[in-house]
């Protein structure tokens, strides 16, 4: 069943993330380290794990599969559920793939590096409208591969509560 995972806690997209869920009748998981306000939705759940390094991210793995999408900007995470056969998606709209993540991987340890040196000062670019039109688009085109893949990856109802 065609589910969306999703790394919660400094996640930018969460309405747009509802938003293509209702429409195409899909269940969403909010994984958190915290509690936080959600809408009251039979689709929505929101699992609230312990403090600590990648409890989040090993909840998330335990728990997703090949017919699943998770939303993280975590590049480990991406990563481990790659492995699961999961689609992966970026908070900004960039899909994290087989083809890219060694790449990707390797680009954040080297910033991680010359950040330590004192090489280079920052982190990533703010998030920007473009960005959360690309994620849009990105996460539809992400359901209906899987859709095409597994035509009963998908729930047959719309969820209807908001």
């Amino acid at each position: 069943m065609l589910d969306i995972y999703v790394d919660a806690d400094a996640c930018p997209v969460k309405r747009e993330i509802f938003r293509v869920a209702k429409r195409y009748g899909l269940k969403v998981i909010l994984v958190s380290n915290s509690w936080m306000r959600t809408p009251e939705s039979s689709w929505l759940k929101l699992v609230v794990v312990d403090k600590g390094a990648d409890v989040v991210d090993d909840w998330i793995v335990e728990h997703t599969g090949s017919d699943d999408i998770v939303i993280s900007g975590d590049i480990p995470l991406a990563s481990r559920c790659l492995k699961k056969g999961s689609l992966v998606l970026g908070n900004t709209g960039r899909p994290f793939t087989e083809d890219n993540i060694c790449d990707v991987l390797s680009i954040r340890d080297l910033l991680h590096d010359l950040r330590e040196q004192g090489m280079m000062i920052g982190g990533p670019k703010p998030f920007a409208k473009k960005d959360r039109s690309r994620f849009l688009q990105e996460l539809d085109k992400m359901v209906v591969k899987i859709r095409r893949r597994n035509p009963r990856s998908l729930r047959n109802s719309t969820p209807s509560d908001t």
